[in-house]
């Protein structure tokens, strides 16, 4: 659902009143947290969808890997996942079993305890994953708090949902579906890692909204920020897709959504923009630390082999609250 639905939803919602409720769905945050004792809390988050690949097996991967992110989108620490999973009653169900297979592995590799789940027949297959973790209530990351003066870093490249968009109808290079099948089966666990050992104000991950769709939620009308577009990590083959068209009615909507919030200066290319609005799968953590910690951090992320970069800074002010240069 789009960005605009779902704020409009999300308002009508009664706010809750607990003192240990540390985080919820009134910022837009990747997952909740609730306090247990001072120096525990509870992450809990959960996310499931339809096949984006034909393999079920990488599927089952990525709609994993995708789930248990916003727990270290928050700082936290994967501890259980359950699956979700509706699955048409006719369907070869050693497709499923790959499905589940590919999942569990993840969660594995997570270091957390795939500990059941619920299922449903339905039309279509879809699957996910509900996922507790667990954080220092001190050291909780949330998508709010950015500084002026801070750098965003970027930790995954963009453009897998335009590739995906363009394997749909036979146009993508194998080469290119490789790489965005790796990108999004990738678990964020290895930058968080790395992240954990800098000063972090803000952190999310990127996925169905965008690139700007959640940086515009990480600023959340408080802080301004300029782009470096082309510093921003793509899948190359993303920006020749886009430039032929083969986008997603998604990135229409989050386009739709932020153009008040956003301009782009004059050199920007069609498909650049394009790129920052795709709507991601599993994508990578946007991380807005101190200026100081930014170079030293790319550095490290890279040398675990990660495509992180500089992609941006927080300013004081700009013409819009979002501006791509």
């Amino acid at each position: 659902m789009g960005p605009e639905v779902l704020a409009s939803i999300l308002a009508g919602l009664p706010k809750v009143e607990d003192p240990d409720f540390l985080v919820g769905f009134d910022k837009s945050d990747d997952a909740a947290v609730y306090r247990l004792s001072a120096d525990l809390a509870l992450v809990h988050t959960l996310d499931f969808f339809p096949p984006m690949v034909d393999d079920p097996y990488l599927f089952g991967q990525i709609a994993a890997a995708n789930a248990l992110s916003d727990i270290w989108a928050m700082g936290g620490e994967p501890k259980t996942a359950l699956n979700i999973v509706c699955f048409p009653e006719k369907m070869d169900l050693e497709i499923l079993s790959r499905i589940l297979q590919g999942g569990s592995e993840k969660v594995l590799e997570a270091g957390a305890v795939l500990a059941g789940g619920h299922s449903i027949e339905d039309q279509d297959v879809k699957y996910g994953l509900s996922v507790t973790g667990i954080v220092h209530p001190d050291r909780i990351y949330t998508n709010r708090g950015c500084q002026v003066g801070d750098l965003l870093i970027l930790t995954k490249p963009l453009g897998v949902g335009i590739i995906c968009a363009a394997g749909r109808v036979g146009e993508a290079s194998p080469e290119a579906m490789e790489q965005a099948v790796a990108s999004m089966a990738m678990l964020n666990k290895y930058a968080a890692e790395v992240i954990k050992k800098y000063p972090v104000h803000a952190c999310t991950d990127v996925t169905g909204f965008g690139f700007l769709g959640h940086l515009h939620e990480m600023l959340g009308g408080e802080r301004h920020a300029v782009i470096f577009s082309t510093e921003v990590p793509v899948i190359p083959e993303a920006l020749a897709y886009a430039d032929e068209f083969l986008i997603t009615g998604a990135a229409q909507r989050n386009r739709n959504f932020l153009e008040d919030h956003v301009h782009f200066g004059p050199d920007v290319p069609f498909s650049r923009e394009e790129v920052l609005f795709d709507p991601q799968t599993s994508g990578g953590l946007l991380v807005s630390v101190p200026r100081a910690a930014a170079q030293d951090l790319v550095a490290e992320l890279k040398g675990a082999g990660l495509p992180a970069a500089v992609v941006g800074e927080i300013v004081d002010r700009d013409v819009k609250e979002i501006v791509v240069r």
